[in-house]
């Protein structure tokens, strides 16, 4: 591993194993780790030789050829130079990096790569596509029961992945709607707030991204029943999702959609306007 010295173990380290209820996940894994075991036989090389040669420990080589790490890109690569594989055990690393993710997250994210536009709305921490790293990972590491190392890094690297989706082109549009309180809870520590507020305002200057603030001084509020997301595609159809609608199941029914495309416009209408918002996160921002 870069920067490591030879024989390193690596098995302190969290978000590198593979979720046991993760089929795809599991199958991918040991698909891998059976293509370099043999590959590493088939030039008649030792675990221990090749440990060294690609500077990972020998117990490392051991557990990702039995699927039971999750090897880094760098391990891929370097086991593709010296195994002389041409390229195909790096080019693992695109189904290796998404084994990295929750199943959740990968379904999540497949729906928001294809989504022209999309609705958000989330009532209790500022919106899992808005996080910063570090407080994606404070949040993750306040449940209850705590999450292992491993879960809360699997977390944060699942959130940071969906992150693509500003950068796709065409863009989608996408709207956000944050409720006041989620933007001064110092989740995190004061820093990791500062932060986090000064990439919402770099993320509200995106053409395609409209980020909106609701004020906790107003007397109606039309999300007081949970959080809301709505998905809607090229084609046409649309995806939802709400915990006040279909307990909170994905719909795609018209009926159930209306009710979420309702409650989002009058949320929306209903909170200060992009600008206003822009004003009011550098107000709590000079504040923090």
């Amino acid at each position: 591993m870069s920067g490591r010295g030879c024989g390193v173990s690596e098995e302190e380290e969290p978000g590198w194993e593979v979720e046991p209820d993760d089929e795809w996940g599991v199958a991918v894994i040991a698909t891998v780790g059976r293509q370099l075991r043999l590959r590493r036989e088939a030039v008649a090389l030792r675990a221990a030789d090749f440990a060294r040669a690609v500077g990972y420990s020998e117990d490392m080589v051991y557990k990702v050829e039995s699927g039971k790490r999750i090897p880094r890109p760098e391990y891929l690569d370097k086991a593709d130079k010296v195994l002389d594989a041409g390229g195909l055990l790096a080019a693992m690393k695109e189904d290796v990096e998404k084994v990295r993710y929750p199943k959740k997250v990968r379904a999540l994210a497949e729906l928001e790569a294809k989504a022209v536009e999309l609705q958000l709305y989330d009532p209790l921490n500022i919106h899992g596509l808005l996080q910063t790293p570090e407080y994606a990972r404070a949040l993750l590491r306040m449940r209850r029961p705590a999450y292992t190392d491993d879960v809360v890094e699997r977390g944060v690297g699942g959130r940071i992945a969906r992150k693509v989706l500003f950068e796709r082109d065409p863009a989608p549009e996408i709207s956000f709607v944050q409720d006041e309180w989620s933007l001064r809870r110092p989740l995190g520590g004061r820093k990791v707030l500062r932060q986090q507020l000064e990439h919402l305002l770099e993320v509200g200057e995106l053409r395609n991204v409209e980020i909106q603030v609701m004020p906790m001084d107003r007397q109606e509020h039309a999300g007081v029943a949970g959080g809301i997301e709505v998905l809607k595609f090229a084609d046409g159809s649309a995806v939802g999702r709400s915990p006040a609608v279909a307990n909170g199941r994905r719909v795609e029914d018209p009926k159930h959609l209306r009710i979420l495309e309702l409650r989002y416009g009058i949320i929306r209408a209903q909170a200060l306007t992009p600008r206003e918002s822009t004003t009011f996160i550098e107000h709590l921002l000079g504040a923090t």
